[in-house]
């Protein structure tokens, strides 16, 4: 056989080789698979600074309308959105669409870690994982973005508790407007862990030292505000139950977060202004100079709806790291917002909302979408993890 005939028949068997392991290799993912393309069509607006905590705010041109979700916030204030412990008597809908106390359907037994939630309104209800409800046997939190529909029956909701040292009747769930701080979050979100939600509640931060080309930053660092000390202090005087909502809304951690709060309130519709075409629909936020999270909306609207308590929780947050003087480039923020390549976990209710998360490295994107009536990504959460 001709010589250079056979090497082409090597080459191209050697090719159909390749060709049957690709599906192996994309199941397995590379150690080191390239970045991914950015994702939206995002802008990042010139950073805003305070002391350890920088936030670049995400504009868009593309503002979807959003008016028709329901928040966890306007739900519980209203009455539209019912909350109770599991095996309590609980809301249902009758055949004739009213509502009406019934004994639960569901199983008895209050359980740590599920509720039971009711929407009674006439829109879809958007929950965000960290946000936390207040009442019943212990405070709670979100376990998990979702939707739940109009009409839905009684739903056994996934929570964390963020209220150790408490299991007895209080009063029923209310909305505290809070969201927890980041390290919290991502416990709930992200590691799914009920002790380690409780480590992070009572140590503040589970941030390990910011590192780049694996090589620990040696920047002069003043230590945080609200270290672990204080924290116990706090608990031992003003929360013995070791209550989220209690530690920090504590007098002497709100004194210190509601400057720093202030401060970035009187600074962000200064640095938003004189969009023309664009709105803001999101952050992404750096401690010291670590770009470390992003929470990005569907719409302005849904945004502003949530600003307030995300700005607390990253305030929170930025207390209890340690005050490294580095400031995040706008280059590492627009990096960040790339969308990671590994593995892909998938969760969909037919007809009403498709959850994804997608691990790479120390990244973790969580997606929540809309699917009626058409696609919609309502809420983008990227985690640079802790953990």
């Amino acid at each position: 056989m001709d010589r250079n005939l056979f090497a082409s028949l090597l080459a191209g068997l050697l090719g159909l080789s390749s060709l049957g392991t690709l599906g192996f290799v994309f199941n397995a993912a590379p150690n080191t698979p390239p970045p991914g393309k950015p994702a939206g069509d995002w802008r990042l607006l010139d950073p805003i600074t305070y002391e350890n905590l920088t936030v670049f705010p995400v504009v868009s041109s593309n503002d979807r309308d959003t008016a028709a979700f329901l928040t966890l916030d306007e739900g519980l204030a209203t009455g539209e959105v019912v909350v109770r412990e599991q095996g309590s008597e609980g809301m249902a809908r009758r055949r004739d669409g009213r509502d009406g106390i019934v004994r639960p359907t569901y199983s008895t037994g209050a359980s740590v870690n599920q509720l039971v939630l009711i929407n009674r309104s006439k829109r879809p209800l958007l929950l965000l994982a960290g946000e936390l409800v207040s009442g019943g046997k212990q405070d709670r939190i979100i376990g998990k973005d979702r939707l739940v529909p109009v009409g839905a029956d009684p739903l056994p909701l996934d929570v964390f508790c963020v209220e150790h040292g408490r299991w007895s009747a209080g009063a029923n769930f209310t909305d505290a407007k809070t969201i927890v701080h980041p390290s919290v979050r991502e416990q709930a979100a992200v590691e799914s862990d009920q002790n380690k939600v409780w480590g992070a509640v009572r140590g503040g931060s589970t941030a390990r030292p910011s590192t780049r080309n694996s090589q620990v930053i040696t920047v002069e660092a003043a230590p945080p505000v609200l270290a672990g000390t204080e924290i116990s202090r706090t608990i031992a005087n003003d929360a013995p139950t070791e209550s989220y909502q209690k530690i920090y809304e504590s007098r002497s951690v709100r004194n210190s977060a509601d400057s720093y709060v202030e401060e970035l309130q009187r600074r962000f519709p200064r640095a938003t202004s004189g969009l023309k075409g664009e709105r803001v629909v999101g952050v992404v936020v750096a401690y010291g100079g670590e770009v470390a999270w992003s929470d990005i909306f569907a719409s302005s609207d849904l945004f502003h709806q949530y600003w307030n308590k995300l700005l607390r929780s990253y305030v929170v947050e930025a207390l209890a790291r340690p005050g490294y003087r580095e400031v995040a480039s706008r280059d590492d923020a627009s990096e960040f917002l790339r969308n990671p390549n590994g593995r892909v976990q998938e969760e969909t209710e037919p007809g009403v909302y498709r959850w994804r998360q997608i691990n790479q490295g120390r990244l973790s994107l969580i997606e929540l979408d809309a699917l009626d009536p058409k696609v919609l990504t309502l809420h983008r959460l990227l985690i640079h993890r802790t953990s």
